[in-house]
């Protein structure tokens, strides 16, 4: 009995020397599993500070690359461009085609009829009795470029309209309706003279073939003129409309100053009052592109 309680004793004693010594290791172990968890959080924050910091650098880090790609990018289109500048200054400029033509006309005419011969063929008339029929023309015109392939018909054949002006003279005649002397016609007073002189406008398509070339031959299909009596007729008329065919050639002789010729008929549907109108006329041309 005594030794069970002295057992008994012994157990207690070793129970509660046990827990002495146990009770401050399981605080400590307490303390250091809190700490622990402390550390773990603090240690957690400081690493998803590191990944934010990380993610910030990467994002500066791409878009120090993106501005760094588009200064290269920049700084390639400006040596294209430098380059690009130096080839236009040391090529030669660029010599664009002048199509338009503004010319000086001059030559030769000859009517069908002398002014005498134009009512029924008959000699003579009240107002002119001018029996020439050769005469001479000065004038300019205008060529007005629309296409260089005639509609997209034909390569290198330039459609153009003409619009020109001619002033044309064939001698002098006697004017039966006047007189110097208080216009009275007698036989032993002179007639006074009338100049037969004529203006003739016109409008005409105008094809030139070889464009591109420095020699150009060229044609009038029919044109659209009308004629303008110095002189009216007996019935004092003084227009008449008519139409011209013609053809010529010219060249360029040095950037853009043209020599040229030309041969036209011209051709109205009827005369002025008897007054007649036909005719050809050949001459020259010197034009200046425009």
């Amino acid at each position: 009995m005594t030794f069970n309680k002295t057992k008994l004793s012994l157990s207690i004693a070793a129970a509660s020397f046990s827990m002495a010594i146990l009770a401050p290791q399981a605080f400590a172990d307490s303390s250091n599993a809190t700490d622990t968890v402390q550390q773990a959080d603090a240690l957690s924050i400081q690493i998803q500070q590191m990944s934010d910091q990380m993610k910030a650098m990467q994002a500066e880090l791409d878009r120090v690359k993106a501005t760094a790609k588009t200064a290269s990018d920049n700084s390639n289109k400006v040596q294209e461009l430098d380059q690009w500048m130096a080839s236009v200054k040391h090529s030669p400029d660029e010599i664009h085609m002048k199509d338009n033509l503004v010319a000086i006309r001059g030559g030769w005419e000859q009517l069908d009829h002398a002014r005498s011969a134009g009512a029924n063929l008959n000699p003579g008339g009240i107002l002119s009795n001018n029996t020439t029929a050769t005469g001479y023309y000065v004038g300019g015109a205008f060529d007005f470029n629309v296409n260089n392939d005639l509609f997209g018909l034909v390569d290198d054949t330039s459609f153009m309209v003409e619009l020109g002006f001619e002033y044309s003279q064939f001698g002098y005649g006697n004017n039966l309706l006047t007189s110097p002397v208080n216009g009275a016609v007698t036989k032993a007073t002179p007639y006074g003279t009338s100049t037969d002189s004529r203006l003739r406008l016109n409008a005409s398509p105008k094809i030139k073939f070889m464009h591109g070339s420095k020699l150009r031959p060229w044609i009038i299909p029919v044109g659209l003129e009308l004629n303008i009596l110095g002189v009216p007729s007996n019935a004092v008329s003084v227009l008449n409309s008519g139409m011209q065919f013609g053809g010529g050639l010219e060249y360029d002789i040095w950037r853009g100053i043209v020599l040229g010729s030309d041969v036209r008929y011209h051709y109205a549907l009827n005369s002025v009052d008897g007054v007649v109108t036909n005719g050809f006329s050949m001459g020259g041309y010197l034009g200046f592109k425009f």
